[in-house]
This record gives C-alpha cells, structure tokens and sequence, in this order.
C-alpha cells in the first residue's frame, strides 16, 4: 500500500505568512487590580483606553491588553488560584535583580527569587493580582 499524500505536492499554508505576535490579551477578573499591577507596579506605559472593558500597554513592537472575557468572547473566567498564562519579559542580568527588588519593596511574593538557570537564564517568578505566572529573565 502506498502513501498517496507523500506524492502529492506540499499546499503552502496561508497561515505561514504569520511573522510575529502583535498583540497579547489578558482576560481579566479583576480590571481596577490588574490595572494597577501592570501600570504601577511593572510600570509597563499606557497605550490606549479604548474602553473601562479594554487597556492596552505597549511593550517595544508588541501590545499586552487587559481584557474583560465579555469583550471579545463569552468565556468564563479562569477559576481563582488558576494561572491562565505565563509572559515572560525580557531585561538585563543586572535588571532581574533590581526588579526583584521593587517587587519585594512593592509587597509582591516571589514564587523564586533571581536565579541562574542551568540553560543560560538568569530568572524570577511572580504573579499578578488574578494569579498568572509572569516571569523577568535575562540572558547570561
């Protein structure tokens, strides 16, 4: 029996023209905390408000927006004490330090404090007020 599929030539998919991520959204359970969290503590600058349901931050060419779920999708929210994702944000070695710093200063646990990773990573782990995994890391 032949494979008829490996003598058909290979269909290019339209979905290889993705180049990068532009934007990441957050579904939010809660905004006015998350809000916070993001412009106060991480410092991250405020984009745009397109709505109270809507913020966007901008984060070198990328965007991270705070969503309520009702915005684009009917979802519930992820249950409390459930991570819905991890970011991962890139620095310097010498800024995994200092950020651990302000967040300790801030009142913020860390999960792990800054520490050099066996693959070449110097990292921290935290999480914001709905409970997701952000991490500072840098390479060294």
């Amino acid at each position: 029996m032949t494979n008829e599929r490996a003598s058909e030539p290979k269909r290019r998919s339209a979905f290889s023209a993705i180049r990068s991520i532009d934007y990441t959204v957050i579904f939010v359970r809660d905004m006015v905390a998350m809000r916070r969290f993001y412009e106060d503590v991480l410092a991250l600058s405020l984009l745009r408000e397109l709505s109270p349901n809507w913020i966007e931050y901008g984060l070198g060419s990328n965007t991270l927006a705070l969503a309520r779920p009702s915005r684009t999708a009917a979802d519930a929210p992820t249950p409390v004490g459930s991570a819905s994702l991890q970011l991962a944000f890139k620095v310097s070695p010498a800024e995994v330090d200092a950020c651990a710093g302000e967040l300790v200063q801030q009142g913020i646990e860390l999960l792990s404090p800054p520490t050099n990773q066996p693959f070449g990573h110097r990292t921290l782990f935290f999480r914001d007020p709905d409970g997701n995994l952000l991490e500072i890391y840098a390479e060294i």
